[in-house]
């Protein structure tokens, strides 16, 4: 998933909502731990509705369409109040290419979304190095720029797969893995 390209910056972190920073970081953490458990990261959406997280993959035969499938998942999900795409790419630095965990994310309404990463090596032995750090990447796609902030909308509004409890995670489990 190496065809994304993400604006990078050299300014200082921006100001980052609160709930968008836990479910990117939230993200890279499930990531990486699938990767250090020896398991392929197939792209997801995590995605805040209320005190839920849901988690959806998105599998597909290009970056193009993992991209694409994530956006129809994202962009028209009226409650939510944040999301995080998940991803393995790579980001160039000075000194050429580093492999990276990537999430990128935004708010209802956002001009633009934020991306942050967790930069890697791979050993010899397949083993993988993570820096200690997520590092913060630049400005990415906001998926979510059509919408509404997530108070506008009755549960009359929102999908009713976002209300009946079905493949979520609690917002205290999110907050307890977004401090680990």
């Amino acid at each position: 998933m190496a065809d994304r390209v993400v604006e990078s910056s050299d300014v200082e972190v921006p100001e980052i909502p609160e709930t968008l920073e836990k479910v990117l970081l939230f993200s890279l953490d499930e990531a990486k731990e699938k990767m250090q458990a020896g398991e392929n990261v197939v792209p997801f959406t995590a995605l805040v509705v209320k005190e839920n997280l849901f988690i959806e993959n998105h599998p597909g035969e290009s970056s193009d369409e993992c991209f694409n499938f994530a956006r129809h998942t994202v962009e028209h999900a009226r409650g939510a109040e944040a999301y995080a795409l998940c991803y393995d790419g790579y980001v160039e630095v000075d000194d050429g290419e580093k492999d990276a965990l990537i999430a990128e994310g935004g708010v209802p309404g956002g001009d633009h979304g934020y991306a942050a990463g967790y930069l890697y090596e791979v050993g010899e032995d397949g083993s993988v190095t993570f820096e200690t750090e997520p590092v913060y990447i630049g400005e990415a796609p906001n998926f979510m720029i059509a919408l509404q902030n997530a108070e506008s909308y009755t549960d009359e509004d929102i999908d009713e797969k976002y209300l009946d409890g079905e493949g979520r995670e609690s917002e205290a489990e999110l907050e307890a893995k977004s401090e680990e």
